[in-house]
């Protein structure tokens, strides 16, 4: 699944019971499923490679199941798509401000993809201002914003491509609008995987007939990212192969380093420590070179880098190291609040899986929420964190703290 990004139904869940227990949705979905399929505890968690009692404790919510790897195992063990048992625990696009303009921002896309231009021809300028503003604004989170300006500026770039004007210049503004814009927007407010495959193909389509390596780069992300959140992990890795916008110039060098970053996710998922390792190890490497920088709006360098490392951690279960590189990150240093907010989302959900240390997850949890609700609300591993964090919750001010959190995401009405 990819690190960020489905707007589909959800049920909701009661306040936590007398004991003291919570069920998530993706515990009761994944439930329903084996129910459904008629297979025991012991068949499913066999043929996913874990213990009978902890998949008892991720049906209960006990456990969080905030795992590419360990979905994608027990999708495969009770033979349904990996968004079977995710989809239910994402939120339902009207709930936010910035949901007004998805259904405007999907007509976009089916409409570039058809041909059938509806914007106007304009000049290079007015569309390089309106997508460098926009972007801006997607790395602040303002979702809202962005999703108002989304369609238009979609339908301009293409009909101005469509028309012959500017070719070069509108098709570089149509990759990293696509990847950096329209995907990642998409993925931050929750909506549905297969818009965003559709953003990172009309990004790979205009990358192809512009040719430059380091546009090639942005589209490779973009498709891997897409690719991951599918479950493709060999074929994300076999994109990412394929790609090399070398090191010419510092805009490639970091373009490099942001897919060896993605590779070491890929490398995580599938659980293939000594390539995650080498991976994030030439990241490091690429990331002294490159300083911190935001080529293509991108924000690498040895900060984020330092947040990439607590994802690839979190993906490979190993909470303790990602709480340890959390000490070592300086999250004024980061880039932007889109990676603020993710280096406080990543911290809470390392400590929310180290004993004693679930009130300084909610802490945590709530810094990210206050830089972006939406990334804390929509991301698809936090339903099942919270609710983990729920079942324990006392009645005190963290306690408190964590219900609040818990209703704004949908989980307690």
């Amino acid at each position: 699944m990819a690190p960020d990004r489905s707007g589909r139904g959800r049920s909701q869940l009661s306040l936590p019971s007398a004991t003291g227990s919570s069920v998530s949705d993706i515990g009761r979905r994944l439930r329903q499923i084996r129910n459904a399929r008629g297979k025991s505890l012991a068949v499913v968690a066999g043929l996913a490679g874990i213990s009978p009692s902890y998949l008892s404790r991720l049906e209960s919510g006990h456990r969080a199941l905030d795992r590419r790897s360990l979905i994608m195992a027990l999708a495969r063990a009770l033979d349904v798509a990996p968004t079977e048992i995710t989809n239910v625990a994402l939120a339902l696009p009207g709930e936010a401000e910035e949901d007004r303009s998805l259904g405007a921002v999907r007509l976009a896309l089916f409409a570039a993809a058809m041909h059938a231009w509806r914007g106007r021809v304009c000049g290079v300028d007015e569309l390089t201002d309106r997508a460098e503003h926009l972007l801006e604004q997607q790395r602040q989170c303002d979702y809202a914003l962005v999703g108002a300006r989304l369609p238009d500026l979609i339908d301009d770039l293409h009909t101005t491509l469509a028309a012959g004007r500017d070719q070069r210049e509108v098709l570089r503004l149509l990759v990293i609008t696509h990847v950096q814009g329209t995907q990642a927007w998409l993925g931050d407010i929750g909506a549905s995987q297969d818009l965003g495959w559709q953003a990172s193909t009309l990004a790979a389509d205009a990358a192809q007939r512009l040719g430059e390596p380091a546009y090639l780069a942005v589209s490779g992300f973009g498709t891997a990212f897409g690719l991951i959140g599918a479950g493709g992990f060999d074929l994300a890795e076999r994109v990412l192969h394929d790609t090399h916008p070398g090191t010419a110039g510092n805009t490639e060098l970091q373009m490099a380093g942001m897919l060896t970053l993605t590779r070491s996710l890929v490398a995580a998922a599938k659980g293939e420590q000594g390539e995650r390792a080498a991976a994030l190890d030439h990241a490091d490497d690429l990331a002294r070179h490159a300083g911190e920088g935001n080529a293509l709006w991108f924000g690498f360098g040895p900060s984020n880098v330092g947040v990439w490392r607590m994802t690839v951690a979190l993906e490979a279960g190993e909470h303790a190291e990602a709480v340890r590189i959390a000490s070592t990150v300086d999250p004024n240093a980061l880039p932007s609040p889109t990676r603020k907010s993710a280096y406080w989302r990543e911290y809470g959900r390392a400590l929310a899986r180290m004993p004693n240390r679930r009130d300084e997850a909610v802490l945590m949890l709530r810094r990210a929420e206050r830089i972006s609700p939406a990334r804390v609300h929509r991301h698809p591993f936090m339903h099942s964190v919270l609710s983990e964090l729920l079942a324990r919750a006392r009645d005190d001010a963290i306690g408190r703290e964590l219900r609040g959190l818990a209703y704004r995401a949908g989980l307690l009405s």
